[in-house]
């Protein structure tokens, strides 16, 4: 019988579990996952994610490390391939956030469910990639004087969020559909009305 220890290395092991997990929850969300059903899905022993994980809690945790930082380089990945002023990384950013969206829709729901993954991933490593503190960061420009920034933030987050539901839910016309030919630029103008003028 082939066993973890002969069909993985230490590190590839762990990757491999997480990497089913995810998998699993894109497929069936949280009640889709399972100690048992990770290790089936990475092709080793039932007993194998014992030696990586405490129980499925810790699964989760890393589960949740991994799709936050995923969600993360999305919309870095954005920002730095758009241009470089105030509202434009502010646009950008949205636009990351709904092609992770597209490519990522389950776990997109499940981050954001009601039982959301963000509860169980550790906040000292979401800190290191933590998709709020970009969204933060793009979104400070844009902030009145004296103002609570969490309100700017809270209006772009429910803008793209929202649109990015909407849109996964086929109310735009099909997904397929190029961005360029979707109402995306048009609603995200409306960030055009939000906090204070930055530069164009």
């Amino acid at each position: 019988m082939t066993t973890a220890k002969t069909r993985h290395h230490h590190g590839d092991l762990k990757r491999a579990l997480i990497k089913a997990g995810i998998d699993l929850l894109e497929e069936g969300g949280l009640e889709a996952l399972s100690l048992r059903k990770c290790a089936a899905r990475a092709g080793v022993s039932h007993a194998a994610p014992a030696h990586h994980f405490a129980g499925l809690p810790g699964l989760i945790s890393a589960i949740a490390e991994e799709g936050f930082a995923i969600f993360s380089k999305y919309m870095t990945d954005a920002i730095d391939a758009g241009k470089q002023t105030d509202r434009e990384r502010l646009r950008s950013t949205c636009r990351g956030y709904l092609q992770f969206g597209l490519s990522h829709s389950g776990l997109l729901k499940v981050m954001f469910g009601e039982h959301g993954l963000g509860i169980h991933a550790p906040r000292n490593k979401r800190e290191e990639a933590d998709a709020y503190l970009i969204l933060r960061s793009v979104c400070a420009p844009f902030v009145p004087e004296g103002e609570d920034s969490q309100i700017v933030e809270a209006q772009v987050w429910s803008l793209i969020h929202g649109f990015t539901l909407l849109y996964l839910g086929g109310e735009f016309g099909c997904t397929d559909t190029p961005l360029e030919d979707s109402p995306f630029e048009a609603v995200m103008a409306l960030i055009d009305r939000i906090g204070t003028p930055a530069k164009a």
